[in-house]
């Protein structure tokens, strides 16, 4: 490398050693925290082995910091002594015929140090040793998983605490789940699947759930002040107090469970894929389901119903799109702004196999004047699906219902269409690591062990009154071939 690659590789391998320093610190900061809000007096044996490695990482830290630093002053004088000589080449006449010299080939080597996590795509790419080592220390103890564990957690809240954010392990609640954080590779690795079954969830309106709590409380201005045409010189003018009423909403826990078997995890090769990729279509599945599904504060539950369709073609359904756009941005009054229609799939194909002779009188540019909107030929949960002529995104879901009646959430074979803001479908989640895995009792009759998967989340669609609106009615049942 040339002699600004080396300075640059110089300052990375400061940094790194800085970090780890950093991170050291934290840890002994975080030690000796928990020691005080548990109001003991000195360190658990653990804790004071610890403590001592951290100081002894500490220290080397510095000592690579200053010898590195030795380093890098000596390369930025090089680095400053070659650009004067490149100043002055510049400004120097080169005789014609002569090549300038190749003032790059000034090479030099350098081994930058880097701080591995305990799991990582290098040596455990697709969770497999992660995975195991949950297996291991629940069923048999095992010293070296337990290890390796805890040092995966250490690194999680040295992480969490750099970020401003705590790490929720050990909560006290109905079953005191006490969870280890699944490490963020892996939600990366199976992201596309999970994704898969929860369209709705991914385009809502995210935020940081609160550490701790089991409810969130949002004020809602429901008295708001008043103005008037003055009556006259020097008469009172209008007045009214504000007043606010709370909007309070729960904390929920979305959770999917899987039992594998002892030969499996002892014998097996390739479960690790099935088996992570599984529970995260589990939990994620749940999540999305209850956001559009649950009773009282899902989206089919708030969703204002204005419009009952009857009759099952464009003419009717188009405008009852539209409609139902009009009466959410009524409602919210600037506030928000309808931006996307929700449905399931079956619906969305269906509606593409419509055939019409007329078109909307207003498109949207990028769109063919002569279509009623665009389908952007996207495949499931990859983005939107489509456009509706007015600009408003098309997102299919297949958690929305198909077993509704008309008035009733469930018991026929309606679907709904809903017509949302997203600035107002509000959901709180982990950030970064949305879920946590942990080993229940074996079912030792039969060689079992039983992984659960749960996190906790919270949502609101109710800041508004109507912003939600829901298209139903007899006319959506089951389309024929679809």
């Amino acid at each position: 490398m040339n002699i600004k690659e080396l300075v640059a590789s110089m300052e990375i391998e400061l940094e790194a050693a800085q970090q780890r320093e950093m991170r050291a610190r934290k840890e002994m900061e975080l030690i000796l925290a928990t020691t005080q809000q548990e109001m003991r007096t000195d360190l658990t044996n653990d804790e004071d082995v610890r403590f001592d490695s951290l100081k002894e990482t500490v220290q080397n830290a510095r000592v690579d910091q200053a010898s590195i630093q030795r380093k890098l002053a000596k390369a930025r004088q090089v680095q400053a002594d070659e650009a004067r000589t490149d100043d002055d080449l510049t400004h120097a006449t080169t005789p014609a015929g002569l090549p300038q010299q190749d003032r790059t080939a000034r090479t030099a080597s350098v081994s930058v140090g880097r701080e591995e996590r305990t799991y990582n795509k290098g040596n455990d790419p697709v969770g497999k040793m992660f995975l195991n080592d949950i297996v291991r220390q629940f069923t048999t103890n095992d010293v070296r998983a337990a290890g390796r564990l805890q040092s995966h957690m250490r690194e999680e809240q040295v992480d969490r605490s750099q970020q401003g954010m705590e790490l929720r392990v050990g909560e006290v609640g109905t079953s005191a789940f006490t969870g280890l954080v699944v490490p963020q590779y892996l939600v990366d690795m199976v992201a596309p699947a999970v994704a898969n079954l929860r369209p709705f969830a991914d385009i809502c309106n995210s935020h940081p759930l609160p550490a701790s709590g089991m409810s969130l409380n949002i004020s809602r201005i429901t008295t708001a002040s008043t103005t008037a045409l003055q009556a006259s010189e020097s008469t009172a003018v209008s007045a009214t107090a504000m007043d606010d009423t709370l909007l309070t909403f729960n904390v929920q826990t979305a959770a999917g469970q899987q039992t594998i078997s002892r030969q499996a995890i002892e014998r097996g090769t390739g479960i690790e894929d099935v088996v992570m990729q599984d529970l995260f279509r589990q939990y994620a599945t749940s999540l999305d389901s209850a956001l559009l599904n649950q009773a009282t504060t899902g989206l089919d539950a708030v969703g204002n119903a204005t419009t009952a369709i009857t009759t099952a073609d464009l003419a009717t359904i188009y405008p009852a799109i539209m409609g139902a756009a009009s009466q959410s941005d009524t409602a919210t009054r600037g506030m928000a702004h309808p931006t996307h229609v929700v449905m399931h799939p079956r619906r969305w194909f269906w509606l593409q196999s419509l055939l019409t002779s007329t078109w909307p009188a207003f498109s949207q540019p990028g769109a063919d004047p002569q279509a009623v909107g665009t389908n952007n030929a996207t495949p499931y949960a990859a983005g939107a699906s489509g456009v509706m002529p007015n600009g408003m995104l098309v997102v299919t879901d297949a958690n929305v219902t198909t077993t509704a009646l008309a008035g009733a959430p469930t018991g026929g074979t309606q679907d709904h269409i809903f017509v949302v803001p997203q600035v107002e479908c509000h959901l709180w989640e982990d950030q970064g690591q949305p879920v946590y895995i942990r080993a229940e009792q074996p079912a030792a009759a039969s060689l079992g062990v039983l992984l659960v998967v749960y996190g906790y989340f919270a949502y609101t669609y109710q800041r508004y009154a109507n912003a939600i609106q829901k298209i139903n009615g007899a006319a959506l049942v089951a389309p024929s071939g679809f």
